[in-house]
């Protein structure tokens, strides 16, 4: 049998004709015969971690050009090989020009859908959201930044469900530490620090109508209170050890508030939380999650 050498060697001249593509071998779109293990559906295959700048909205203002990390999926059906993976990026980028909300993700998963023949979808982009942040006292600004994640999936009704998930760092300050600082400083004269830790909540929505980064963080302000600072002189951190003392909480006492504060919201149909106290006393953290509680809801 004589066969053709190789040559190590790029063209960078060749052009691609029409005959040429339709001679490239195409295993995704083979026979059900190749299919390795068992012939199954598939609930989700597609790309992750794709990166793009994407303009994002904002409540006031041009929008935000932020780098966004891209999870996109749609489900396989029994009998057929595989799906086209370029084509999750390339229908993406075919809206990396729009200004994006949670809500245009349903408009990119019915995309997916069409171009790849799935019956499911689903996406994630994950981001840094930057806020303005006032100092208490002096005046001055910086910017505190948002680990936020959106979620949309379709499903083979293409019923559409959107989910933010939030990381909301805070201070706590324990109430049964104060308690004994202060009965160490009047009963002995004895100088004592309650001690208080950099917390972090953990907050997924489910959603129903328009929502910006912008809402979950202000129900996160409402509810704890003791967001950690920026920019940061003497005065204001007197003010925010004045701020800790005035809202001590447990790490119990942070779901519950968070709760109160979700649950007053016709815009959020469910949400989970947990909540993570990164004690300075112990060599542990506390931690303690809550959700809404619906059937069949986020647990």
């Amino acid at each position: 049998m004589i066969t053709k050498s190789v040559k190590r060697f790029y063209d960078p001249t060749f052009t691609v004709s029409d005959d040429y593509k339709k001679s490239l071998p195409d295993l995704q779109n083979g026979p059900s015969s190749l299919i390795e293990g068992a012939n199954v559906p598939i609930q989700q295959v597609g790309i992750s971690n794709f990166k793009l700048p994407l303009h994002i909205k904002t409540r006031e203002g041009a929008p935000l050009v932020l780098e966004v990390s891209v999870d996109g999926y749609v489900s396989l059906e029994a009998g057929k090989k595989g799906i086209n993976m370029s084509r999750i990026m390339r229908t993406f980028y075919e809206f990396k020009d729009r200004v994006f909300t949670i809500d245009l993700l349903e408009e990119i998963l019915k995309a997916y859908k069409t171009q790849l023949e799935s019956q499911e979808s689903f996406l994630r982009l994950s981001f840094s959201y930057p806020l303005l942040m006032e100092s208490l006292r002096s005046g001055m600004e910086g910017y505190q930044y948002y680990d936020v994640a959106w979620e949309g999936r379709l499903d083979n009704y293409d019923r559409f469900t959107k989910h933010m998930h939030l990381n909301f760092v805070y201070s706590s300050a324990c109430p049964c530490s104060y308690e004994l600082a202060e009965h160490a400083r009047e009963t002995r004269g004895v100088a004592a620090i309650p001690h208080s830790q950099r917390s972090v909540a953990e907050i997924t929505v489910a959603l129903q109508d328009a929502f910006l980064v912008e809402d979950l963080v202000q129900i996160c302000r409402n509810a704890l209170k003791t967001e950690t600072q920026v920019m940061v002189k003497r005065e204001d951190e007197q003010a925010f050890a004045e701020l800790n003392g005035a809202y001590q909480k447990f790490v119990e006492d942070a779901a519950r508030l968070l709760y109160e504060e979700l649950d007053s919201y016709n815009s959020i149909r469910d949400f989970v939380v947990r909540c993570a106290h990164l004690e300075s006393l112990h060599s542990h953290d506390a931690v303690s999650r809550i959700c809404k509680g619906l059937p069949n809801g986020l647990r």
